[in-house]
């Protein structure tokens, strides 16, 4: 209850009354300060540099001390929550899934790095002899300050080989090192700053999106440089932004709102953030320039809208009618939070 009381800042050195500037200007400083991979504590994920994720070194790097420095994080994000302030950083999407208790997927990998994802689909594609090949057993290899590490998946799984029959296991058990055990601590600390402020009951009308939205605030999202930085492939690679359904998907964009736009962007980029220098220089998995592309593709390929994040890309079946995009569209964009595949 204690931290659900008034705050009230002052800068050391400068006078003023707080009448809500010197509140916004402290959480804008500290957030900016908090996510700053420069400390140790974040580090950019690999499949999309502006969202955020714990760094599993920094237990090192701080000799223990760090998990303060998650608490105090909690706290502040949950403050910044409880007060309406912005929260300067965006987390990796299954950060806000840990906040708001909901289980983690496979899938989830993906917004964390893309390589490791694919290394996983692609065996799970492969035949049985993959498995003979690689010699795999229960165990992942880390590398935390240039010392090399050998982590057991499950227990005893360095005798435990993993074959076509316990691969389904042995993929769970690699998602959940990723996402959940290998940052465990960190991660324990962060919520339990958070819940320190706000109760985790009062969580449970949101979804992920929405309390990335809730805590990041709503972009300021320039439509016509979002049209001038847009790439186009696939069917629409001839004609571009002339294409007929390339002109009715802009006019439904033009017509949403500015909550329904940040989830379309959430939805083609993992993400609601816009670069500060706009759409011109969105960046892809390995941190290079990688525009925003719409990529034709025939109606009876799929039905809706696919989104790939590691490439800020949206596969636009070609609909005969205007309706029928925004119809389908505004669904795939609207479930993609719950984790439901429409194909």
């Amino acid at each position: 209850r204690d931290m659900r009381k008034q705050w009230s800042f002052t800068f050391i050195g400068e006078e003023g009354l707080d009448a809500g500037g010197v509140a916004r200007e402290w959480f804008e400083l500290v957030c900016t300060g908090i996510f700053d991979p420069d400390r140790g504590l974040w580090m950019s994920s690999t499949t999309n540099q502006m969202s955020m994720t714990i760094n599993p070194a920094s237990s090192t790097i701080y000799g223990g001390e760090d998990l303060a420095y998650f608490r105090f994080m909690g706290r502040v994000i949950g403050r910044a929550l409880f007060d309406r302030q912005i929260v300067k950083g965006h987390m990796v999407k299954h950060i806000y899934k840990h906040i708001l208790g909901w289980p983690i997927q496979f899938k989830d990998l993906e917004s964390l790095d893309v390589d490791y994802y694919r290394h996983l689909r692609q065996i799970a594609e492969s035949g049985d002899e993959i498995f003979s090949i690689l010699c795999l057993d229960f165990t992942a290899s880390t590398e935390i300050m240039g010392v090399k590490q050998e982590i057991e998946l499950v227990k005893g799984g360095r005798s435990i080989d993993v074959d076509s029959d316990n691969f389904p296991e042995y993929a769970e058990a690699c998602m959940k090192y990723k996402l959940l055990d290998c940052m465990k601590p960190q991660l324990n600390a962060l919520l339990l700053g958070f819940y320190d402020v706000i109760p985790e009951t009062l969580l449970t009308i949101f979804d992920f999106q929405e309390l990335e939205l809730l805590m990041c605030g709503l972009p300021n999202i320039d439509l016509e440089d979002w049209k001038r930085n847009t790439e186009y492939s696939g069917t629409l690679q001839s004609m571009g932004q002339d294409h007929q359904v390339c002109q009715w998907f802009w006019e439904v964009v033009e017509s949403l709102d500015q909550e329904m736009r940040a989830r379309l962007l959430q939805f083609a980029t993992g993400t609601s953030g816009v670069p500060a220098r706009g759409f011109g220089v969105l960046q892809g998995n390995n941190g290079s320039i990688r525009k925003f592309t719409i990529e034709g593709v025939k109606l009876d390929e799929c039905m809706y809208p696919r989104a790939h994040t590691c490439f800020n890309r949206i596969d636009l079946p070609m609909y005969r009618t205007k309706e029928d995009l925004e119809e389908k569209l505004k669904l795939a964009v609207t479930m993609s939070s719950t984790g439901f595949d429409l194909e």
